[in-house]
Order: C-alpha cells, then sequence, then structure tokens
C-alpha cells in the first residue's frame, strides 16, 4: 500500500485568518479542537460540519448514549484515530456511556446491551453497504425498537463523520491533549 497523502496546511490561528473562517470558528462556540483549527482552512467544510453534528445531536432522535454509539462506530469503521479517541472522551465524559460499550466499540466486538448492538450493527451495515441495506438488516433494526426515521438519523451522523473522518486523514490531525487519555488506533489487519 501506498503512503497517503496528508494536506500541508497549517492549522487556522483564528486571530490571523480570513473574516470567513473567524466567523466559522466563532460559532463553534469557544471550542477550538486541532480538528476545527484544521477544517477551517476551508471555512465551507467546517460550516458544514458544525451545522450538520448540531442538528444530528438535537434531531436524529437519539439519546446521547445512542448518538455516540453511531458517531464511534462510523469512526472505528473509518479508522479515524482523532475521532475515535475524541469521541471515546466524549462518550465517558459528556454522554456518561458505559465504558464496556465505548471500549466493545473500539476493540470492534459486540455490545452487551441488545439495543445498542442493533444500533452499531444497522450503523455498520449502512456504512458497510454505503446506504443499501437489506431488508433482514433493517428489519432487525427495526425490531430492537428503533423508527424509520432513525435510519434517517444514521445517514445524517454519516453524513457528519464523512466530513470530519476523511478531514482527519488527509491533515493527519494530532489529537488534542484533552483527549490523549481515550487515544486509539485500528487493529492490524494481518
Amino acid at each position: 500500500m501506498t503512503e497517503p497523502y496528508h494536506l500541508k496546511l497549517p492549522p487556522v490561528d483564528p486571530e490571523h485568518t480570513t473574516s470567513e473562517a473567524r466567523e466559522v470558528l466563532a460559532r463553534a462556540q469557544g471550542r477550538r479542537p486541532n480538528m476545527y483549527l484544521m477544517m477551517a482552512n476551508q471555512p465551507a467544510l467546517l460550516d458544514t460540519y458544525l451545522y450538520g453534528y448540531e442538528r444530528f445531536r438535537k434531531a436524529a432522535g437519539f439519546t446521547p448514549v445512542e448518538q455516540e454509539v453511531v458517531f464511534l462506530t462510523l469512526s472505528v469503521e473509518n479508522g479515524c484515530e482523532y475521532c475515535a479517541g475524541a469521541h471515546s472522551f466524549i462518550a465517558d465524559h459528556l454522554s456518561k456511556v458505559p465504558g464496556e460499550v465505548t471500549d466493545a466499540i473500539r476493540e470492534g466486538q459486540p455490545v452487551q446491551d441488545p439495543k445498542l448492538e442493533a444500533l452499531r450493527m444497522f450503523t455498520r451495515v449502512m456504512h458497510d453497504t454505503r446506504g443499501r441495506p437489506s431488508q433482514t438488516d433493517a428489519q432487525a433494526f427495526l425490531n430492537a425498537g428503533y423508527r424509520e426515521e432513525h435510519i434517517l438519523g444514521i445517514i445524517l451522523g454519516l453524513s457528519v463523520k464523512t466530513i470530519s473522518n476523511y478531514a482527519n486523514h488527509v491533515f493527519n490531525t494530532p489529537l488534542d491533549e484533552t483527549f490523549r487519555a481515550r487515544e486509539w488506533r485500528p487493529a492490524s489487519r494481518d
């Protein structure tokens, strides 16, 4: 396999950037993780990410624990070290996800809670099939207590994580010190 390309653009300095980038960073409500500073090189990218992230959090119909199951599953499936580490920290400290749930997802193992496992598995199916789940997969998800609207919520989560995961891949975004305790590396694929 060839070495991946990494952008050479530096993190944006909020004090010395374009007015558009400054405006988008201001909407981040004071949060300035490395990912935002990298994505601000293309303000429309960061703006779209922030809007989708907020809408997912507020309106996709998932509890905070379920939101982290979706985001962490996608980050692990996409091999995004930055987002897997960040969402593990958020899951632990903000969303109050039980550690065994977060750890199982990080390790690619089943989650013991049947409803959360159905969400993890269907999120993987949506990722792996590029949005073309089988009748059987969809029915298993619905039988676990979710609604068809939740399928659309997963699509929103996929959209948000595609933006952040892919941006982090091309930037090779360094994990913030805050998230370091939950650093994650993909398992080697022999």
